[in-house]
Order: C-alpha cells, then structure tokens, then sequence
C-alpha cells in the first residue's frame, strides 16, 4: 500500500511539473499569449496604414486634388497666375 502511495505521490509531481513547465505547459502558454498580443497590435498598426495608403490611391484615381495636393506639397508646383512668397526669417547675430 505504501509503494503505491509513493508511485501515485511521483505521478502527481511528475504531472504537476509537465503542466507548468513542459512543452505546452501553462509557462509556454503565457509566453505566447503575449506574443501573439504583440502581434495583433502590429496588425491594426499596419491595418490603419493600409487604409490610409488605399484612401490615397483611390484619391489619386478619382480627383485632380490629391495630384494638385501632391504636385504643391511635394514639387513646390504653383497655379498658373499665382505668386508664391517665401519668407526666411532673418538671421540673429552674435
């Protein structure tokens, strides 16, 4: 009876340690949890930069704004019969 005691004492032990530190076990099981919580994040990241950069494509395909938008912003371009100002600021002397 006592030898059984021992046997089930050890299976129970060698049990409990496969749960929390064996492969699958509740330690792996946490580790990626937080992995893949990481993970997710980084989708929506790339989700709302995506619809972004689709908003943009379908701006450029439909209306003459965002090419105008962009030919200002990005090329310095101006309208026909429209002046442009730069105002540099002036320099400080020591």
């Amino acid at each position: 009876m006592r030898l059984v005691n021992v046997i089930l004492i050890l299976l129970f032990a060698l049990l409990q340690y496969r749960f929390w530190f064996g492969h699958n076990g509740l330690q792996f099981y946490q580790e990626n949890r937080d992995e893949v919580s990481e993970l997710r994040k980084g989708n929506e990241e790339l989700l709302k930069r995506n619809e972004l950069l689709t908003a943009d494509v379908t701006d450029l395909k439909v209306g003459l704004e965002g090419i105008e938008e962009r030919a200002r912003n990005e090329l310095g371009m101006i309208r026909e019969n429209e002046t442009f100002y730069r105002v540099v600021p002036a320099k400080k002397e020591n």
